[in-house]
């Protein structure tokens, strides 16, 4: 059962995000059946390469076995390997069909992370992707935390659930002020969002992958968040000073790696949300 639940979680996320393609294929001005196109192009390489992502940095777990690389519905796919292959698949799809893959991204970019609010529930279904252990007795109890392995654990996988929510409603309800200012901005600030919450989820997570002492995602969170916000803010002619803010965290972020200061993680977090909430204006202000 649990087995079914897990693909029927990944099956229903697929599905939103190929109908909510459906629906705004036309305003972004591309083709009918657009949507489907997609999917057909991306969901398949997003599989294969979030699985081989995952396999590569846990190859001690496949080495003796590389049959259980196929048994992929046991888990064990990593959400930026998919976001890899995915992309892989949109721009395949562009130069075949001579659409614009900015075009494509922008399709994309609301449908995914409204993909990933729903099928972040199989994780739930296959008992992983739990956080640190909860052993106040007060704060055992869903959706905080969630029983797991015989203990209560943060429900990280909950938590980033509903960060992708609130993220497809904040790209969708904004989507014509993003647009405005030029095509590419819808998977920018998919790009943003995802990575802060990413960013931060991770680290109360147990079973990230790792290299050496650093969290992967995490670390390519930071550096998705400081790209596509310098792009933003370089699209937008912001201020110039506020490249200040990405800047800091690139330091706070060499010294939480290396150990120097531990609060350090903290400023960089700071400073990316802040360096988040300065790119707003421009969208919300009074200029064109």
């Amino acid at each position: 059962m649990a087995l079914n639940l897990y693909g029927l979680a990944i099956a229903l996320g697929v599905a939103a995000a190929i109908f909510y393609m459906s629906r705004q294929e036309a305003a972004l001005g591309l083709p009918r059946d657009t949507g489907i196109d997609v999917a057909l192009y991306a969901v398949p390489l997003a599989v294969i390469v979030s699985r081989l992502y995952f396999v590569a940095f846990t190859w001690d777990d496949y080495k003796d076995d590389l049959l259980k690389i196929l048994r992929i519905w046991e888990g064990g796919v990593a959400i930026y390997g998919g976001i890899i292959g995915g992309a892989l698949g949109v721009f395949i799809l562009s130069r075949r069909r001579r659409l614009p893959f900015v075009a494509l991204a922008d399709l994309v970019a609301p449908a995914l992370i409204l993909g990933q609010a729903i099928g972040r529930w199989g994780n739930f279904f296959n008992q992983e992707a739990y956080g640190y252990v909860v052993s106040d007795p007060a704060l055992q109890f869903f959706p905080l935390a969630v029983f797991a392995d015989g203990s209560w654990h943060m429900a990280t996988f909950f938590y980033e659930s509903l960060w992708n929510l609130a993220g497809f409603v904040f790209i969708h309800i904004n989507r014509k002020r993003f647009l405005l200012k030029g095509r590419g901005m819808l998977f920018a600030w998919y790009l943003i969002w995802y990575g802060l919450g990413r960013m931060v989820i991770e680290g109360l997570r147990t079973d990230s992958l790792m290299w050496g002492s650093l969290r992967i995602s995490q670390v390519l969170s930071v550096w998705l968040v400081i790209a596509a916000g310098i792009w933003v803010l370089r699209r937008t002619r912001g201020k110039k000073v506020l490249f200040l803010l990405p800047a800091a965290a690139i330091l706070a972020g060499a010294l939480a790696a290396a150990g120097t200061l531990y609060w350090a993680r903290y400023v960089m977090f700071i400073s990316l949300f802040a360096f988040a909430g300065t790119l707003l204006p421009a969208f919300f202000g009074n200029r064109a």
